[in-house]
């Protein structure tokens, strides 16, 4: 039986340069598009996309724990937790999600101070859409970093499982990309977004998450260690640091993404103590 690490791989090394192609036509689009509108200022920005906003917020916001649990995997350590059961079986993956993720900080960081967008709380009435959880201010609106996480993650981990057969492709991509819209679209639900920072940052995660796995790729040796189990006390670290975190997060919010992106991270701490004391016995006899 082929391990999963070996069909991670093959299908990585299937992913084309190419295929960045199309989300930067995306972006130029949106560009041209804002442009032609006199909309690439402040108040443009935010006026040419504000029946959309008010539409959707009042719409998603009538589901208000569903979007707060959503919008909580826009959190890269929440997200990561849900994905360190993949870590002993598919470290190729980890290699090119660690990449990615490296990526899209940079992307996020320096267009967020770039564009110094204001958001929907600092442009808008506060009492005329709909605020779940804490009420974000300030000019980092665009783009959407938590879109650019989900989107990064999962283009990361949709193109490791990528079926063989044409049909059972089409329906992984636009199942990926349909979980993707929903979750990023719950920063429009809870108030802290426009809706074009939520597709702006779709795009970069989709753009991030093929360059981390080009990258990854093309300079294995950056991220090689990570398969070495002799290194698995380093992500055991880690991803105890995440629990310890996520527990800090339930003493403040309980909502059940939470819970279980700490049984998954129990899970995962398992697995790979498992695998490190094997390989320590291995090495004693």
């Amino acid at each position: 039986m082929v391990s999963m690490n070996i069909i991670v791989a093959d299908n990585y090394a299937k992913v084309k340069p190419s295929l960045l192609y199309l989300p930067s036509l995306i972006l130029v689009a949106v560009a041209l598009f804002l442009y032609m509108n006199d909309s690439l200022n402040d108040n443009g920005y935010a006026e040419i996309q504000k029946g959309v906003f008010f539409w959707l917020n009042s719409h998603l916001s009538q589901l208000p724990m569903l979007q707060h649990n959503l919008t909580q995997l826009g959190n890269s350590m929440i997200f990561m937790s849900f994905l360190a059961i993949f870590f002993v079986a598919a470290p190729k993956m980890w290699e090119s999600l660690l990449s990615a993720s490296i990526i899209s900080g940079i992307f996020s960081k320096v267009l967020k101070m770039f564009f110094s967008v204001p958001r929907p709380a600092q442009y808008f009435d506060n009492d005329s859409f709909s605020i779940i959880g804490e009420k974000l201010m300030g000019y980092a609106s665009c783009p959407s970093g938590h879109s650019i996480t989900i989107f990064t993650t999962l283009t990361v981990l949709m193109f490791a499982f990528m079926p063989k057969t044409v049909w059972y492709k089409t329906v992984w991509v636009l199942s990926v990309f349909i979980v993707g819209a929903v979750i990023a679209l719950s920063r429009v639900g809870v108030g802290a977004h426009h809706p074009l920072d939520v597709l702006i940052g779709s795009t970069i995660g989709y753009i991030s998450g093929l360059i981390g796995i080009l990258v990854s790729r093309r300079y294995p040796v950056i991220w090689r260690w990570i398969g070495n189990r002799k290194f698995y006390p380093v992500f055991v670290l880690l991803f105890v640091g995440f629990a310890v975190a996520i527990v800090l997060k339930i003493t403040k919010e309980n909502l059940i993404v939470f819970d279980l992106a700490l049984l998954s991270l129990a899970v995962s701490i398992y697995f790979i103590i498992k695998a490190y004391v094997r390989q320590i016995k291995e090495v004693d006899k």
